[in-house]
This record gives C-alpha cells, structure tokens and sequence, in this order.
C-alpha cells in the first residue's frame, strides 16, 4: 500500500450573517491553528485561531498592516467596492507601519496613558449614575419592568465618554454610532450601504473637525488639527479623519460589546457573580475572563504577511488578507486547559489573552476599556444586584457579524421578580 499525504481542508466559507463564533471556532482549531477561509465577495484569506500562534503572528516583524503589502486590493482583482475594504483603505495607525504607525500612535497616545486615563474616573462614575438612572427608568416605564441594557446602558457609557474626549457635540452620537456599526460590526451589508455609511461617515468627521477647528477645546480632536511633527507636518486631513474614526469606532463598539458579554456571563453564571459580591473576585478579573471567554471582536481583518509566512504548520502566502481570530485563540484549549470553554473569574492567570492585541499595534484605549468596564460593571450590580436577563439567553439575537462578537439587544429586569 502507498502512502499518501491527505488532502487540506477545503477552504471555510465565511458566513456573512456571523452568529455565534464558539462552535464553529472550536471546529476550525481542531483542524489547526490556521485556516484558509473565503470572504463574502468571494476572497481568499486566512484565519489564525490558536493561542499561540496569534501571538506570534501579532508581533511577527514579516506581517504588515499597509495594504500596498496585499497585491489582490491593488490590482483589480478584488474590486472597488468590497465593503471589507474599509478595514484596509482607512488612514490612521491601525493601517500604518513603521514610522508612520509610530507617528500615528504617538499623537493620541498621552490621552490614552493610565495616568490621562485614571483622570476620567470621577466623569466615568458620573455618566454611569446617569445612564443607570435611565435603565431604571427606562424598566419602570415598561409593563413587564424590561429595559435593553444595550440602548439604557452598555452603549451610552462608552459613547458618551469617547466623544467628550473628541469634542463630539451630543446631537451627533446616534447617528454616529447607526453609521460606525454598518461600516466596521455589521458583516451582511450590501457594498452599495457599506460605501453610502462610509461617505456619510467621513462627511460628518469633517464636520466634526471643522466645528474644533474653527473653536478648538480642551479635547482630542483639537489636539489631533493643532499637532505638529518637528519637520511641521500637520496630521493629513485624510489621517485626521482615519484616526477619528478608529478612536470613535474602537472607543465604543468594542466597549458596548464587553459591557453587554459580561452582564450576560454574569446573568447566566449566578455562582460567578457570587464570587465578586462577596469579594472572592474582582471586578477587573470578571473584565479579563469576559475578554477571553467571549471576547468583543470575533474574527478582526486584517494584516498581510510580506513574504511567504510558515505559522502554526501551514505556510500563509506573502500577500493574504489574515483575519486575527481573537474569540477563537480565547477558548484554545492548549493555551487556557481543558475547561477553556467554561467562564471562571478565578481562572489562575485570568488576563493571558489577547483581546487587546499584541506587539507594536496592542490597543490603544485598553486602559480607558477597562476602566469603564470595571465602573460600569461594578455599579450596575450594586445599584440592581437582582438584575437578570428577561428572555433565556438562546434567544437573545446575535450580531449579524463576523467581526463583533455579541448580541443586538440585551432585554434585562433590572429588579428580579422574587420567585416564591
């Protein structure tokens, strides 16, 4: 008899709609820590899903964040109006390397600081009382005592403190948030609603920056128009409105999702929230297992190996779009044990995941994330310590995404119906 080396798996067809990652993230990593994956639009890219080997891929020297490192955007072959395109075509330090990402990075980098940002807790605790106060009344002007904690809570928190940081007048905020979910969250739009949200997106940042141009204030986006390199360079207008937009989009999607994926483990693990009541837990350890359990970004696009790249046993192809597949590296088994699937706020090494990235390009605003994870996490259970969830967690909708991990609406009763 021959032997004979098996074929590969073919490659996994992305659902557009998203869903739930877990089952099909565990599927995936038994094969490998790597996959081949084919886009909506029908674009061959790569998915790496193991622990490890994420790590290694985020700080690998040979991987690129610049698009001119993926042939396929640039000549033809995947066509102007992929709406994935706007993860490589945006301008800011999320697509720069190099010196241009360290210039990037550097001009918004001593807002984000632990010092700048343990600065905003006395605002975050205040704008969490008031965001509480609407869940509760929100629950109490309904006949059932329901409220959506993801309307009344977990996404004006993290809105609001974002754009005070940006000098964002508040009529702006809902819209901007309507237009930064249809552009970077929702996976199963049309190219011509992608392209639409984007253009209105990048017209209303214009109208941002020039109301802070014309009276600048004490915040992010007036720092960003006065900035200067020491040869003088003003930040590009494009780059100006990029890094907008990722600190909009990364200052809150991100947040809404680990609020929302917290309360719910919390709602469905009452043992859990047990352990941080009685103080045999911390709040910060509920924000780290959330992290890795069920992390707010599922599968995030992209970087691009600038040469043929051998990792975790497969070669991925100078050139490939690589998603990093942050919910799946959560629940590898070979990095968090043989319970990674089970939520455990006492977990020994709790914050070993990546949620926040890796290497030169690790988040930004993860002091800021945790700090009003923590808060708002933290109040929420002591001001409605009985609060559950008012549907059984199955039939919660989920986002119709691949990239964020959580659902559309969270229904809670903020005060539980003693059960006789």
């Amino acid at each position: 008899m021959s032997s004979h080396t098996p074929a590969p798996a073919p490659a996994h067809v992305v659902d557009p709609a998203g869903g739930c990652p877990h089952a099909l993230n565990a599927d995936l990593r038994a094969r490998g820590p790597v996959a081949d994956i084919v886009l909506p639009g029908g674009v061959p890219a790569a998915v790496v899903l193991g622990h490890d080997t994420l790590k290694e891929f985020l700080s690998h020297p040979d991987v690129a964040k610049d698009a001119r490192h993926c042939p396929a955007l640039n000549d033809g072959r995947i066509p102007a109006d992929w709406p994935l395109r706007v993860f490589a075509n945006a301008q800011g330090m999320h697509t720069a390397d190099g010196a241009d990402h360290r210039r990037l990075r550097s001009l918004v980098g001593n807002a984000f600081t632990a010092r700048q940002v343990e600065r905003l807790r006395p605002r975050i605790e205040e704008l969490t009382t008031v965001v509480l106060d609407d869940l509760g009344r929100a629950a109490a002007e309904d006949a059932d005592g329901i409220a959506d904690l993801r309307t009344h809570f977990a996404l004006p928190l993290p809105m609001s403190v974002i754009c005070e940081l940006l000098g964002v007048d508040p009529e702006h905020r809902r819209r901007l948030h309507d237009l930064t979910y249809t552009v970077v969250i929702a996976t199963d739009t049309t190219p011509a609603e992608v392209m639409a949200a984007v253009r209105e997106l990048v017209e209303l940042l214009g109208t941002i920056a020039a109301a802070r141009r014309a009276a600048p204030g004490d915040d992010l986006t007036s720092a960003l128009i006065a900035a200067r390199e020491d040869g003088g360079d003003r930040l590009s207008e494009a780059e100006l409105i990029g890094t907008m937009r990722l600190m909009l989009v990364a200052g809150h999607e991100t947040t809404l999702n680990l609020i929302s994926n917290a309360v719910r483990a919390l709602c469905t693990h009452r043992d859990q929230l047990a352990l941080v009541l009685e103080g045999k837990a911390t709040w910060s350890d509920v924000v780290d297992e959330t992290l890795r359990w069920d992390g707010p970004v599922s599968w995030f696009p992209f970087r691009y190996p600038t040469r043929d790249l051998a990792l975790g046993g497969t070669v991925i192809p100078q050139g490939t779009p690589v998603l990093a597949g942050y919910t799946a590296a959560g629940r590898d088994e070979a990095a968090h044990g043989p319970d990674a699937d089970r939520f455990d706020v006492t977990r020994p090494g709790v914050a070993r995941h990546l949620s926040f990235g890796q290497g030169v390009h690790y988040c930004v605003g993860a002091p800021l994330a945790r700090l009003e994870a923590t808060i708002a996490l933290e109040r929420l259970f002591t001001r409605f310590p009985g609060l559950d969830l008012a549907v059984p967690e199955a039939e919660l909708p989920r986002q119709r995404s691949f990239i964020g991990n959580s659902v559309e609406a969270l229904p809670v009763c903020p005060v539980r119906p003693v059960r006789l």
